[in-house]
């Protein structure tokens, strides 16, 4: 299998997003349209917002 240096770049930034809980918004669109076609797809900024969301559940959590 031979993957070109394009594809293994994006891949590794895919990777590296995943790794520290950046989601990817273009997955999300491509998912809602196939398996929920009868909802709404979030904005951008909503979706970053409710990722956010779930994951620190609305609290910031600092040091100091």
């Amino acid at each position: 299998m031979q993957f070109s240096i394009t594809e293994v770049c994006n891949r590794v930034a895919q990777s590296l997003r995943l790794m520290v809980g950046v989601p990817e918004y273009s997955q999300y669109v491509a998912h809602m349209k196939t398996a929920h076609p009868d909802r709404t797809i979030m904005t951008e900024v909503q979706f970053y917002r409710e990722r956010q969301e779930a994951r620190y559940g609305g609290k910031v959590s600092r040091c100091c």
